[in-house]
This record gives C-alpha cells, structure tokens and sequence, in this order.
C-alpha cells in the first residue's frame, strides 16, 4: 500500500462508498480534501455551492432521490452553523446525509480559537451521529461507518469533522467499501396479523410516508392498495409516493390538509401507517388519533424506537417499507366491505381539488390546473416552506413517474437548492420549484449554482409581499396589527436575467402556461414570479375573512 494523505483518503473514502456527487463551499479547513477531490474528479462532480445551507439541502434533495447518502461539505464555525439548517431537515426528513465539516487543528483544542466549535455538542440533537476525525489511520473505518449510519434502520444526518492538521498526515490504509446488509424484513406473523385486522374493518386508511421508497417498493404498495380497494393517504410532502390521479389516492396529511381526509382519518376504524413517524403536521397536531389506541393502528417502521412512541398500536412491524410492501404481494382479504368508504374518502378529494371562483385577474388553482397538463411526465417537483405551497398541493396532482420533494421540518429557503440538486442528479428531467417571495430571498442567491454546473430548473417565486403563514397566523389572533409581516421585493424575472436568465412575470390565469413553456424553450434557469392578490393569504380564506373570523 502507497501512503496518502488524510484529504486523499478522505476523497478515496467517498469513491470507496459510492458517492458521485459533492456539494461544498469551499473553505481553508479542508484544502487538502479539495485537492484529494480533484484527484478524484473523473468519478465525484464536485458542486460548488454559494451558501452553506443551500450546498446542505442540495446534498438532501441528492439523498432523498437516490435512497443514497447525499454528500454535503463545509468549512468550520460560521460554515457549520449556516449547515445546520439542512441537517435539520435530512433529521425530520429521514434523508440519508453525510455533512463533512473542517475543523480546526487538534493542538488548539478549547482556546477558543479562530472558529472554534464543539460540533459533537452542537449537532448532537440534529443528527443521527456526529463524530470527528483526528487520527487519518481511521479515515476508511469512520467513513464507512458514517454511510452505515445514514442509512441504517430509519435514515438521517450524520456529522463527521475533519481535523484540519489530520488531512496533512502521510499514512498507509486500505479503502473499505460498502457493507452489504440484507434488509430487515417483517415478522412471519406481521402481514397474516395485518389481513386479520383488515378483514374485520370497515373503513380501513393507509397513510403512506417515510423515505427510501424504491419504485418497485411504491408499485407494490400500490398493487396491494388496488387489489384491496384501499384508500391512500400520503404523509405531509410525501406526495411522490402514490399517484395523486389514481381513485385510490385521498390527499395528503399535513399542513392544509383537506377537511374532508381529516374527518375520514377520524371516521377511519383501521391506520395502516407504512413508513410514516405519524409526526405533528400527520397527526394534525397529535388530535387526529387517541394517543391510547382506540382506533387501532398498524405502524411499519425501520426503526422501532418510533413505534409507539406517542401512539400505542395494535400492531408494530419493524421492518424496511420496501421488504414489507414486496411481501404484500398477493396478499386479498375475502370480500371488501369498504367500496363505498374508499369512494366517499377520494370524492372528498375530488370536490377539494375543484378550482373555486377566486376575485381577480389570477385565479391561482387554474392557472396551476393548467401548467399540471403542460408538465413533462417525469417532472422533479421542490417545494419550499409557506403558505404558497398549500396551492399546488390541494389543486395539482403528482402522477407516477413524478418525483416531490418538501421540508417535513417547515425550512424556508428550501426549495431553490432542492431543485438545483434534483437537476444535478436528473440532468434530463424538467425540474419545476414552488417558493414564496420570502423563501426565495432566503436562498435564492444559489441560482448562480445552476448557472456554474449547467443545470436549467424553473422557479416558480409566488410573490404576495408578505410572510404569508405568519401573517395568516397574525390576522387570526391579532387582527388588523400587522406587524414584521410585510415584504419589500425585487422584480424577481430581472434578477434572474442579471444572470444571464429567463424571467417572466405572471398576472393573469390565462398568462402561466405560455410563460412557462418560453422559460423551457430558453433552454436556461428560469424565474417565474407570479403576482399573486395579497388579500387572498390562503387557498380558503382571505384577510377580510379571517379578520371577520378573529373578531367573532
């Protein structure tokens, strides 16, 4: 064995375990792993990224694509405080993510020196591992074990700092590659217990979520949902997992979930939660289901520390969702009792995503009902954090072969690296971002990313000028005291031709689907801010309405 430096081994470690993509803004606590990525530049694209937080959520948006850890690296103190968001999300999220953060020499350790941090200390909470590098002999083992982590049991974050003197030492060591693990599969009894209690329901509900969904895991979930006339659920922003035009799709259960899902989830006699964590934005804040179990629940979950930690189930499954979805092949209760359940919870769907008659020259959901039939059939949706968001997601559908991806932690700032991530894996796959005004001024600054790697996602910015949530939340408590809420924006179609971009401004229904089809013929990143009425700060109520409502 030839002896290789620490950045060396590190850059070898992250070929050895099969990443393809790194997502960096660079910094003097890591030079010597820059220059093992340049050695390494034939087989790992380096992207380098404006903002700590985007080059983070650009390494999720990576991770929840291909079910493999997405690779983020960032330089110490300030440059791991701004990436702290994104490792926030791939927490929340369940993303499998290795976050690669410099450090500084070990010799200097509690001075308080230049950009000191303790990260075991400050990513403990966030994180599913944090550990640091100081010795290059181990460089292989950890990083191995960093990639284990991220995606074993449920996936998530890990935080490995680099001691800055570490990457500089000359050692000999050989690479150690994936670790094959079979994954773990339902108990013999699980799936029988399963169709037992399936059979004796009369208003059964799947709610599907989590991450590390395969496409053959999805289609046999699906499978199994349609022999059995089961209505579908998806978690809040899961709603890549099911085919939103199928008749067994009922919505999606979050934030702005529809009325109608919420009472039939309450109505519901029998939860089949297959990879969910049944979180506060599923469970509608923990009100939708008793915490005791008097709606029986059958949870499948990776990791089994999240069943029954605040509901208690009538039945736990740990496994991986994909094994259990493949062992429901074939699987039939007798005689389905439940037709007219499964078409009452998708009617109420339905009658949700009906484009409502909204005062002026944009209504919103048509314009979006409309661009839904323009979009290619393999479209990548992102989503950032926002009141906005709520539109898509009650009047658009996400069919088969589409990819969404969303913050399940809330993020602003989101969206605009999501997508530029989602276009460096997809390369030929039109990728499409929803973002408010406020989201897009938080991160939006990573188009120049798009620009330098080559990639042409298109940026819907929905502009109200305001914080749209806190001011919906503000007018319902405190009506007519506006306060912090109110935004001041650039013409967002002429920052992006600064760039040298295509931008759009939209104002009327009529204006979106050509707007959008000249930002795809450009063939560049594309901004279109659609002017949005300000009164109409939901999908269901306007300022009036909830100021009326607060007063009452």
């Amino acid at each position: 064995m030839q002896e290789r430096s620490g950045g060396q081994l590190l850059a070898d470690a992250l070929v050895a375990q099969g990443a393809t993509h790194v997502f960096a803004v660079p910094g003097e606590s890591y030079l010597d792993l820059l220059d093992g990525l340049y050695a390494q530049r034939n087989r790992v694209e380096l992207i380098t990224c404006r903002f700590e937080a985007g080059a983070v959520h650009m390494a999720e948006a990576h991770g929840k694509l291909t079910g493999k850890p997405g690779v983020a690296i960032v330089t110490r103190g300030p440059g791991a405080c701004h990436a702290a968001i994104g490792v926030h999300v791939a927490m929340q999220d369940s993303t499998p993510l290795v976050l690669l953060v410099g450090q500084i020499p070990v010799e200097e350790t509690d001075r308080e020196t230049f950009q000191e941090v303790d990260y075991r200390r400050m990513f403990q909470p966030l994180a599913k591992w944090v550990t640091q590098i100081d010795d290059a002999r181990r460089i292989p083992e950890i990083m191995a074990h960093a990639f284990d982590m991220a995606t074993s049991g449920r996936p998530g974050p890990v935080v490995v700092a680099i001691s800055e003197e570490m990457q500089k030492h000359m050692v000999a060591v050989p690479d150690l590659g994936p670790q094959r693990v079979l994954p773990a599969h339902p108990a013999p009894a699980a799936i029988p217990e399963m169709m037992a209690m399936l059979e004796k329901a009369e208003r059964p509900l799947v709610i599907m979520g989590g991450s590390r969904w395969s496409p053959e895991g999805r289609a046999a979930l699906r499978a199994f949902a349609e022999a059995n006339d089961l209505p579908v659920a998806v978690a809040f922003r899961r709603q890549g997992l099911f085919d939103g035009t199928s008749p067994h799709f009922a919505g999606d259960l979050g934030v702005g979930a529809d009325a109608g899902l919420v009472a039939a989830a309450k109505k519901s006699d029998l939860i089949l939660a297959i990879g969910t964590r049944i979180g506060e934005p599923v469970s509608q804040g923990y009100t939708l289901l008793d915490m005791a179990g008097a709606t029986p629940i059958v949870h499948v979950h990776p990791d089994q520390g999240e069943i029954g930690r605040v509901y208690r189930v009538a039945l736990g499954v740990t496994s991986d969702v994909n094994a259990f979805a493949l062992g429901l092949a074939g699987q039939k209760v007798a005689k389905p009792r439940w037709a007219a359940w499964r078409q009452e919870v998708r009617a109420a769907r339905e009658a949700q995503a009906v484009a409502q008659d909204y005062a002026g020259p944009l209504n919103l959901a048509v314009a979006l009902q409309a661009l839904e039939k323009a979009l290619p059939a393999d479209t990548v949706f992102t989503t950032d954090a926002g009141n906005f968001a709520t539109w898509p997601t009650r009047f658009m559908h996400v069919k088969e072969g589409q990819d969404f991806l969303g913050p399940t932690n809330g993020a602003m700032g989101y969206g605009v690296p999501a997508a530029i991530g989602a276009a460096v894996v997809h390369r030929g796959r039109q990728v499409v971002c929803f973002v408010g005004d406020g989201g897009f001024l938080m991160t939006g600054q990573e188009i120049a990313t798009a620009f330098h790697h080559g990639v042409a996602p298109i940026i819907l910015v929905f502009n109200n000028r305001m914080y749209g949530t806190i001011r919906m939340y503000q007018e319902r408590v405190y009506p007519e005291r506006v306060s912090g809420t109110e935004l001041t924006n650039p013409d967002f179609a002429r920052f992006i031709e600064a760039f040298g971009g295509h931008g759009e401004v939209v104002e009327r229904t009529e204006e979106l689907v050509p707007a959008y089809e000249r930002a795809v013929a450009s063939g560049k990143p594309a901004i279109i801010e659609i002017r949005t009425n300000p009164e109409q700060v939901t999908n269901r109520a306007t300022i009036a309405e909830l100021r009326a409502q607060a007063k009452k």
